[in-house]
């Protein structure tokens, strides 16, 4: 404060010290421990410049120790490249996915009912094993009617496998201003799905993390099709298991199974009484 222009004499009285410590202070010479911080702190200058600004504290204080044999604490390394503006370099930036919630947001609100199809499709993942190893599953599903208008089986869980659920939907039906509604799995938020989805007009939209009440409509799908199929037998490979799902999916459900929230109609049935309507 007194180096800033301030009366020797307020300043003390501002930070309650006396005029005579001051002036002790300031005319006693450096301590040792100041002096080996001035010297450790040119020291650590040469080895970070040596280390072309690579070299972090941990590896400073292990040159300093191993290459100069000076005995110092890796606090202390920490603090003087600290008050000396030094730092290492991390390693390479990491690319971030884009959060699923910055995509798209819950445009849903759990209200499933819808007064006629492609206004709202809702869209998961399931998986089941068989001996061979594990099946995944996509569908896409017509909140209105309930009927799979896309689907898409393999043995891995990528973007590729919702992206071609999405796109066979796309293909059977003429979306316009569809809600496309899904969890915040990072297949759905993936760059392919979101911009295939958007390309054909539809609008993303996503539950929050870990609530399965947000995409209740196929969660109680998945549920049907685990008693009614997948559970109801050990499958030996997975061709078997995805013959077995697509026979379930376009010939059961779509066809033959009787849904009693549509009147004990099966999909097919609902939508085309509902065009006749």
């Amino acid at each position: 404060m007194a180096g800033e222009g301030i009366p020797v004499e307020v300043a003390c009285r501002v930070l309650h010290v006396s005029v005579s410590g001051y002036y002790a202070w300031r005319d006693r010479p450096p301590s040792p421990r100041t002096i080996r911080h001035v010297w450790l702190t040119d020291l650590i200058q040469q080895i970070h410049q040596r280390s072309r600004g690579t070299y972090g504290a941990r590896r400073v204080h292990a040159e300093l120790r191993l290459g100069h044999q000076v005995p110092v604490s890796h606090g202390a390394v920490e603090l003087l490249m600290q008050r000396a503006g030094l730092q290492g370099l991390s390693g390479r930036p990491k690319w971030r996915r884009a959060k699923p919630d910055q995509i798209a947001v819950d445009l849903v609100d759990r209200a499933f009912a819808r007064t006629g199809p492609n206004q709202l499709w809702v869209t998961d993942i399931t998986e089941h094993p068989t001996r061979e190893g594990k099946v995944y599953c996509c569908v896409v599903l017509d909140a209105y009617s309930r009927r799979v208008v896309g689907w898409s089986i393999d043995s891995t869980q990528t973007a590729t496998l919702v992206t071609s659920a999405l796109g066979m939907a796309i293909d059977n039906r003429t979306p316009a201003g569809t809600i496309i509604h899904s969890d915040q799995g990072v297949q759905f938020g993936s760059w392919a799905f979101t911009q295939r989805a958007k390309d054909s007009g539809l609008l993303p939209s996503m539950g929050s993390v870990g609530d399965c009440f947000d995409n209740a409509m196929m969660e109680s799908f998945w549920s049907r099709m685990q008693v009614e199929l997948l559970d109801r037998q050990r499958w030996n490979t997975r061709i078997e298991l995805a013959n077995a799902i697509f026979e379930y999916l376009e010939i059961w459900h779509n066809r033959q199974r009787r849904h009693s929230s549509l009147g004990m109609l099966t999909p097919i049935q609902f939508e085309n009484a509902s065009t006749v309507a």
